[in-house]
């Protein structure tokens, strides 16, 4: 999570954005390429293994984000008992998942960008009308085409790559990356979603992932693992309760 990184993923938003904002036919041209005129759907969405697949990739992050959600359970119920892992990589993974696939794609993105899915344009079938990655006169009404959900959760796993030893980092970015664009390529070839719903997906959870990387770890604001888990501590049902019998015992003193 260096700015080696930053600058690639902005330069690969800049040039794709540009590209595909002059020429949004490209976006149609890329999902034509899995498209059967002849019974007017995307077949390979009745692959059975390619949707087998998407339902491994999704489970495949609910594991990596599982170590973390249990962590942090273990935690809020018994608090005095010794965190099972780092109190930063619990806010850092839970953090970037709530956050970036969660709040910025699937809660707001998808519901407030009105923009059609490939299936849902008449380029392909549907009744909708297409529009480009950056217009927001889109007529889809909610769980719309930008940016691309799953695929924004499986370029999630950004999140856990970083908190790999160093030597194996830039495999476990590259890991990342490929898992993130074949889930992207899966949504794309089902009819769900364009190519740049998937490119800005990708971008959009990685600048989440450094900027919080960057706040837990690498800045002058990083906490520390003491001060997290301790702030965890307080924030347990078990706290709260103490707390609340302390100041009903000093109000009835």
């Amino acid at each position: 999570m260096n700015r080696t990184g930053l600058v690639i993923a902005l330069a690969v938003a800049g040039i794709v954005g540009v590209l595909f904002a002059w020429h949004p036919e490209w976006d149609l041209a890329i999902s034509r390429l899995f498209y059967d005129p002849g019974v007017l759907h995307f077949p390979l969405i009745a692959v059975r293994l390619l949707d087998r697949l998407r339902d491994g990739a999704q489970w495949a992050v609910a594991a990596m984000a599982a170590p973390a959600a249990i962590a942090l359970v273990a935690k809020l119920v018994l608090p005095r008992r010794r965190i099972l892992i780092s109190a930063r990589a619990i806010v850092f993974l839970l953090g970037t998942l709530i956050i970036g696939p969660g709040l910025l794609v699937n809660v707001t993105l998808k519901d407030y960008w009105p923009r059609s899915r490939p299936i849902d344009v008449p380029q392909f079938g549907g009744d909708e009308t297409f529009t480009p990655w950056w217009d927001p006169r889109g007529g889809c009404a909610k769980n719309c085409s930008s940016v691309a959900g799953e695929p924004s959760g499986a370029f999630w796993t950004l999140a856990p790559a970083a908190l790999m030893p160093p030597q194996w980092r830039p495999l476990a970015y590259a890991g990342a990356i490929a898992f993130g664009a074949a889930v992207g390529g899966l949504r794309i070839a089902f009819g769900g979603h364009f190519f740049t719903d998937v490119i800005f997906a990708g971008v959009l959870v990685f600048l989440v992932v450094w900027i919080m990387h960057g706040l837990l770890y690498r800045w002058r604001t990083r906490p520390s693992d003491d001060t997290l888990e301790r702030a965890l501590e307080l924030a347990s049902p078990a706290a709260w309760l103490r707390r609340w019998r302390a100041r009903r015992d000093k109000e009835t003193s």
